[in-house]
């Protein structure tokens, strides 16, 4: 059984805490928050012990994985302290407030052995796996057109109580919503080069209101249109156009096919269990580690790990180098200006 220190007791923390509770091998050991009262109560939820100073908490003997759940701005010294106190950390997205604090967790993440991750959920969405396979067998034709969309009648939207998603240093639409689809985007095709994109904010430091532009992916050119506090039902869309057909991924998770001459069809309707198959990559992960680690330890207990069916094998797990790729090209759009502008690597 490991070990689970959540740190930020927010709507996210708690899905993760749900999914930690449901897995067989995980169990919420511990809750960190600014505010006292609230993780008595997270605490109290999960029958976990309560802390308001996570250093303290991540530094106790009996954890074994740090799950960070705050705001951007805050991921790297909790990361870092997470690290130091050797504990496995899952971070939530995006890994950083930019590109250039992203990279100093990927170089956390290249010193350290132990296990790190990213909780960017499309990695796991039945509908973006099916997507990913038909167009690689082909069945849209040669792609055309990567079409993202996006339409928010309120930001932040009416269950996300929290002041900072407002702001423009951490946050907004496309850091918030933008960085799972363009994530999905370098899932399904290859880094993204190049952006040019103009962006319109509400007010100054504050969330942009409209985003326009283009970008490219291995040779495939690339919409995005965004648009806030519009009078408009909420839409997170990612279309691919080939030349015999397209497919269109809505509400995160339902995939629909169509075809020139015919209706569009819903072809997956499936949301998965994304958290908790995170959760279960992550103790794959953990469970290779420790069965190299014991396998390093004698030539027997070596040989009872391979009379065990163990290849070694870890998790599926999207590392801190992947999602500081798909935060450097939200770099690049708000920097652009409509001028076309390379994405660093």
């Amino acid at each position: 059984m490991y070990n689970v220190a959540i740190v930020g007791c927010g709507v996210i923390g708690h899905r993760l805490a749900d999914a930690f509770t449901e897995h067989e091998e995980t169990t919420v050991w511990g809750a960190c928050d600014l505010v006292a009262s609230k993780v008595e109560s997270f605490a109290a939820e999960y029958d976990a012990a309560a802390y308001t100073d996570y250093e303290t908490m991540v530094s106790e003997p009996a954890v074994d994985i740090v799950y960070v759940g705050v705001p951007p701005t805050v991921h790297h010294e909790v990361v870092a302290a997470a690290l130091d106190a050797e504990k496995a950390v899952i971070c939530e997205k995006p890994i950083a407030e930019d590109a250039t604090v992203g990279a100093e967790l990927v170089a956390l993440e290249e010193a350290t052995d132990r296990p790190t991750a990213i909780n960017l959920p499309f990695r796991y969405t039945p509908g973006v796996r099916e997507l990913i396979d038909r167009v690689d067998a082909g069945e849209i034709g040669e792609p055309q057109r990567i079409e993202l969309t996006f339409r928010f009648p309120q930001w932040p939207r009416e269950w996300q109580d929290v002041d900072w998603l407002a702001g423009r240093e951490q946050g907004g639409p496309l850091r918030e919503v933008g960085t799972h689809y363009l994530f999905g985007v370098q899932e399904a095709f290859d880094t993204i080069n190049w952006v040019s994109a103009e962006v319109d904010y509400t007010a100054p430091d504050r969330y942009e209101e409209s985003i326009t532009g283009y970008f490219g992916v291995d040779g495939i050119p690339g919409t995005i249109d965004l648009l806030t506090d519009c009078g408009v039902d909420e839409q997170n869309s990612m279309t691919v156009v080939g030349t015999e057909g397209s497919l269109t991924l809505l509400d995160w998770y339902r995939l629909a096919e169509s075809a020139e001459g015919e209706e569009q069809a819903v072809v997956v309707d499936d949301p998965g269990e994304n958290t908790l198959q995170l959760v279960d990559e992550f103790v794959a992960e953990l469970d290779s580690e420790r069965r190299q680690s014991s396998a390093a330890g004698s030539d027997s207990e070596r040989r009872q790990s391979t009379a065990a069916g163990s290849d070694g094998d870890g998790g599926d797990l999207v590392s801190f180098a992947e999602a500081n790729r798909v935060q450097e090209v939200v770099d690049a759009i708000f920097a652009s200006e409509g001028e076309r502008t390379p994405v660093e690597k």
